[in-house]
């Protein structure tokens, strides 16, 4: 049933991952406004792989042709790849924290001078510390969930060029 949904309405499962995307950055920024949890640098890269996720979901929703939606899909499954690589490293810094705490300091001083930074500085600017784990749920951190949701988009993305390169 969930599959033929995926054949029948890929419009409609990019415009969810594009919402979810969004969903998640709000919650990120109520955790770091509202609870004062100050993200760290590989957060920061989570935000953006995030926030691209859902710009290329959400503008390939819009789209009926086959090849660009295959071509938005793949891509979709490009970035969600990157943002679990991201977390999965801030993962395994968390479980096996180094003798000095490093997570990227040169790392972020190119996030620095990338020029979104400019544009959306509320949601791109922290200095925590990437070890830390400041907030779980069900016993997992921001990290390993953030990594749990990069997979699930990075698998539906997989799905939807499966189903719709079939298709053809």
């Amino acid at each position: 049933m969930l599959l033929k949904y995926f054949e029948s309405a890929p419009r409609h499962v990019l415009a969810l991952v594009s919402v979810g995307c969004v969903a998640m950055l709000a919650f990120g920024l109520y955790l770091q406004h509202a609870v004062g949890l100050e993200p760290c640098p590989m957060c920061i890269v989570q935000r953006y792989a995030l926030a691209l996720v859902a710009i290329v979901a959400g503008i390939t929703a819009f789209t009926n042709k086959k090849g660009l939606l295959i071509t938005g899909s793949a891509l979709t499954v490009l970035l969600a790849g990157f943002g679990a690589f991201v977390a999965a490293r801030q993962s395994w810094l968390q479980w096996y924290p180094p003798e000095e705490a490093s997570c990227g300091r040169d790392f972020y001083g190119m996030i620095e001078t990338f020029p979104l930074q400019r544009v959306i500085p509320l949601i791109f600017k922290g200095s925590g510390d990437c070890t830390k784990i400041d907030w779980t749920f069900l016993g997992l951190s921001i990290a390993n969930w953030s990594f749990l949701c990069f997979v699930t988009i990075g698998l539906i993305g997989l799905l939807l060029v499966a189903r719709l390169a079939r298709k053809r």
